[in-house]
């Protein structure tokens, strides 16, 4: 039942962020513009379409619409893995020092002026996602122990490479010169300028990832009992622990290359679905993908139409509702079952 609730929600979230906007389009006419788009044939004799709203709604706003579904589900997605693997509520997407590694790059790449192109994405893109694949491997490495990766080192590991990267990003900043808005507005996140070939590139990246660490839920749901229990169970935890953590960081690159840092997604939507549903990471990963989805696409929305016809960051829209939301769910969780083990 939740779960037909959550595709309905992302559903509406969808058709109201192509209609509204500095341009409003009538949600007859929107519907009317999708089915003639179908490779189906479908033709609405005498609908009155003015062309101007089908290439603001098919060029525009459903490839926007579509990038930031996926950007959102992955977000959320890789945050109830790295809360299930860590044990840890406050774990979030960026925990392990990806989204840090991800600004290092993107920012040399806007100081640097490179003019490099790869699969039709430019020198940001490319090294955003570079940095934070990279970042993953650096903690993975300095997080192992023989051939054991111990959960709580790779989460301190994360943490000190994070800080200093971090620092590094800062201290580029400081030399920004006149390209300083530019870094500031990446470093807050949105998704502006979406088009269908980020949407194409992106989301296999989503599919893959999602797909990988979906396979091992079951395993993820032992591994909430602790290591040495999963073990007992039967679970090979340290191939468990590296498959999550590929597909989980494939997720974040790739979201954080196409829309910059955009927090709280990943922090707020695993908790909420995690007390309303439970802790079974069979039914959670799907449900927090839904609404992690319909989360982010609303609030680009609002992002978009706040001070039409200029938007502000996404990433604003995201804190200032994650903030609060989550305090609220803070204060939920003491009357509830959190973590838990699941078939």
């Amino acid at each position: 039942m939740l779960m037909a609730g959550l595709v309905i929600l992302l559903f509406f979230a969808a058709v109201n962020a192509m209609i509204w906007g500095s341009v409003s389009i009538e949600w007859q006419d929107a519907l009317v513009i999708l089915f003639e788009a179908l490779p189906l044939g479908i033709a609405f004799e005498g609908a009155d379409i003015k062309a101007v709203h089908e290439d603001i709604l098919l060029q525009i706003r459903l490839p926007r619409v579509l990038l930031a579904a996926a950007v959102g589900s992955s977000l959320a997605v890789a945050g109830a893995v790295f809360q299930g693997l860590f044990r840890n509520p406050m774990a979030d997407p960026y925990v392990i020092g990806i989204s840090s590694g991800a600004a290092l790059g993107a920012v040399f790449a806007m100081l640097s002026g490179f003019s490099l192109t790869i699969g039709g994405f430019g020198a940001v893109p490319l090294f955003a996602f570079g940095g934070g694949i990279a970042t993953i491997m650096l903690v993975y490495s300095m997080a192992r122990v023989g051939r054991a990766v111990p959960v709580m080192t790779l989460l301190l590991a994360g943490i000190a490479v994070s800080a200093f990267l971090s620092a590094l990003v800062s201290l580029l900043t400081y030399f920004a010169g006149e390209k300083l808005h530019m870094v500031v507005f990446w470093m807050m996140g949105g998704l502006g300028g979406a088009t269908w070939h980020q949407v194409r590139v992106m989301a296999p990246y989503a599919l893959a990832g999602f797909i990988c660490v979906s396979i091992f839920s079951r395993e993820l749901n032992a591994m909430l009992l602790g290591e040495e229990t999963a073990s007992h169970l039967g679970v090979n935890t340290e191939r468990v622990k590296k498959i999550l953590l590929a597909g989980s960081s494939l997720l974040v690159a790739a979201a954080v290359s196409t829309s910059g840092i955009i927090g709280f997604v990943g922090l707020v939507v695993p908790h909420f679905v995690r007390l309303v549903a439970g802790p079974d990471h069979r039914f959670l990963l799907p449900a927090s993908a839904l609404l992690g989805g319909a989360l982010l696409i609303a609030t680009d929305t609002l992002a978009r139409v706040v001070i039409a016809p200029s938007e502000l960051p996404v990433g604003i829209i995201t804190a200032l509702i994650g903030a609060p939301m989550f305090i609220y769910l803070l204060k939920k969780r003491k009357k509830l079952r959190y973590f838990g083990g699941g078939g």
